[in-house]
């Protein structure tokens, strides 16, 4: 069951069950998605969290089968993560179809700072569930991008740590970070968690590392 991590010291809390009355879509597609898992050979872990806001990451990323994975433990779960894309991208004819899978279009023209937009998005919604990827790619990488630490910090909401491990076959829903501006102790606990799950294509995976996180601790992001 997730917990929520405070780095600075142990924490006991856990989140509660998540509620159990699910939307007709998730109870329709929930039995489907879960049995097409146990076909392939894959074990659900973790429970979906009562938090009504959180951004959600997900690793290692190094196939094109993840997404197809992550989309069935969605519904497994019972969940849809939103996620965010270009504007242009969302005109007609097919913008309505990304909107109904969960995009939301950010105009990259507009001067104001990504990591404020992104947040603002938790601020006009009661629910949100924020899907930001810290890999950026599946090639192999020098350090995660801080997008998803920092809009969670931003927004004050907590990042919950899904994963995939094809070295066992298990994916799920790890516990919730609620990040503190200490980037060390974060990832400390990031990287504990992911410690020994494997891609499909482990030489593909890169350190679990935030740029400028060797730096001193900082509050605020990057004006980058």
């Amino acid at each position: 069951m997730p917990s929520e991590h405070a780095p600075r010291g142990p924490s006991p809390a856990t989140t509660p069950p998540a509620p159990p009355h699910r939307p007709l879509w998730a109870r329709l597609f929930g039995p489907p998605a879960r049995l097409l898992l146990r076909a392939f050979g894959w074990r659900l872990e973790g429970s979906l969290p009562a938090e009504p806001k959180f951004v959600l990451i997900a690793a290692p990323h190094t196939s094109n089968w993840d997404l197809v994975l992550m989309l069935l433990c969605s519904l497994s779960y019972g969940m849809w993560p939103s996620w965010v894309g270009k504007h242009t991208i969302f005109q007609p004819p097919l913008g309505w179809l990304l909107r109904l899978l969960g995009g939301i279009p950010i105009d990259r023209r507009s001067r104001g700072n990504r990591v404020e937009q992104l947040a603002a998005l938790f601020a006009g919604r009661d629910r949100l569930i924020l899907a930001i990827p810290p890999e950026g790619s599946r090639s192999s990488h020098t350090h995660w991008k801080s997008g998803f630490y920092w809009v969670a910090r931003t927004a004050n909401v907590p990042v919950c740590l899904s994963f995939l491990d094809w070295g066992t076959r298990r994916a799920g829903l790890g516990p919730l970070l609620r990040p503190t501006g200490d980037l060390r102790a974060d990832m400390d606990f990031v990287r504990a968690f992911y410690a020994g799950r494997t891609g499909r294509f482990p030489e593909m995976q890169g350190p679990i590392r935030l740029e400028g996180e060797d730096g001193p601790a900082a509050d605020t992001p990057a004006s980058s």
